[in-house]
C-alpha cells in the first residue's frame, strides 16, 4: 500500500464542493425561471448529481489511484444515480408539484423561494457532498493484496444486493399502482412483503457497497460518515419516517402492514393477532406501499 495522496484528494473535495453548489443553483434557477416555481426537479438532480461527482473525481484522480478501482466506483455510482434520476423523472411526469414542497412553501414566513433554499436546496447540497465522500476518497490511493480483494468483492456484492432491491422494488410498486383494482390498497407483495421500504434499504446497501470499495486504504474510513448519514436519512430522517407520517391516513390497511412488516431491513413477516385473538402469518396481497 502506497502513501495516500492527501493533497490531490483534498483539492478534489474542494472542486466537488463548488460543483455541487453550482449544480443546485442551476436547479433552483430552472425551478423558478423555467418551470414556473415547480421544485420537484431537485429530486432528479439528487441521483444525477452523484454521477456528476463520480465522473469529475475520475477525471481529477487520474494517476493518483488504481485505474480499475476508479472506473469501478465511477461506473457503479453512475448506474445507480442515473437510474434513480430516470425513475424519479418518469414517476413525476404528468403529476403536480410534490406535496412536500407545496407544504414547505405554504409555511414560508417570508419569501417562499428563499425558504426553499434554506429548507431544501442548501441541506440537500451539503448532504450530497458528505454522502459522496466514499466515491471521492475511494478513487485515490494504490493498493493490492488480500485486503483490497476482500473489500472489493464485499463492496460489489453489497452494491448488487442494494441495486436489485431498489430496482425490483420500484418496478413491483409501479406495476401495482398501474392496476386500478389496487387503488387505495397497500402494496405487501414481492419484496414489499419483507420490508416496507425495499427501495430505501437498497439505497443504503448500494452506499455501503461503495464505501467498502474505498476501504483499500485507511483514508476510506472517512467515507463511513457518508454511508452512515445516508442510512440514517433513509431509515430515520427524511426517508421512511417522513413518508409514513401521513400514509396511514390515506391507506386504512397500512397500520396492519406496519405491525407485521419490517420497517427497513428485509425480514420474514411477523405474526399478527386477528380480532378473535388468534395468531396468523398474513399472506401477501392486499395493500399499496410507500414510495
Amino acid at each position: 500500500m502506497s502513501e495516500y495522496p492527501w493533497s490531490a484528494a483534498l483539492a478534489n473535495l474542494a472542486v466537488t464542493a463548488a460543483l455541487v453548489l453550482l449544480t443546485f443553483l442551476v436547479a433552483l434557477f430552472v425551478a423558478v425561471r423555467v418551470r414556473g416555481g415547480r421544485h420537484d426537479g431537485i429530486d432528479t438532480v439528487w441521483g444525477a448529481g452523484f454521477a456528476l461527482i463520480a465522473l469529475t473525481t475520475l477525471i481529477l484522480a487520474v494517476g493518483d489511484g488504481d485505474l480499475w478501482r476508479q472506473l469501478l466506483i465511477t461506473a457503479l455510482t453512475c448506474v445507480w444515480g442515473l437510474r434513480l434520476a430516470w425513475h424519479i423523472t418518469a414517476r413525476n411526469r404528468g403529476t403536480g408539484e410534490d406535496p412536500r414542497y407545496v407544504e414547505i412553501m405554504d409555511k414560508a414566513p417570508g419569501n417562499p423561494v428563499l425558504h426553499m433554499v434554506r429548507k431544501v436546496y442548501l441541506p440537500q447540497a451539503v448532504i450530497m457532498w458528505v454522502v459522496s465522500l466514499p466515491v471521492q476518497l475511494g478513487q485515490y490511493g494504490f493498493a493490492d493484496g488480500p485486503l483490497s480483494i476482500v473489500v472489493t468483492v464485499l463492496g460489489v456484492l453489497s452494491w448488487v444486493v442494494g441495486f436489485t432491491f431498489e430496482t425490483v422494488g420500484d418496478a413491483q410498486l409501479a406495476a401495482f399502482k398501474a392496476d386500478p383494482a389496487n387503488k387505495g390498497q397497500v402494496m405487501d407483495r414481492g419484496l414489499w412483503r419483507y420490508t416496507r421500504h425495499p427501495n430505501y434499504f437498497g439505497d443504503a446497501a448500494v452506499w455501503w457497497g461503495l464505501t467498502l470499495l474505498g476501504l483499500h486504504h485507511a483514508a476510506g474510513l472517512i467515507g463511513l460518515v457518508g454511508a452512515g448519514l445516508m442510512t440514517w436519512l433513509l431509515a430515520k430522517g427524511t426517508g421512511a419516517k417522513l413518508l409514513e407520517s401521513t400514509i396511514g391516513d390515506r391507506r386504512p390497511g397500512y397500520a396492519d402492514y406496519v405491525r407485521r412488516t419490517s420497517g427497513f431491513f428485509p425480514l420474514p413477516p411477523k405474526k399478527v393477532a386477528t380480532s378473535e385473538g388468534d395468531q396468523l402469518n398474513r399472506s401477501p396481497g392486499g395493500t399499496e406501499g410507500p414510495s
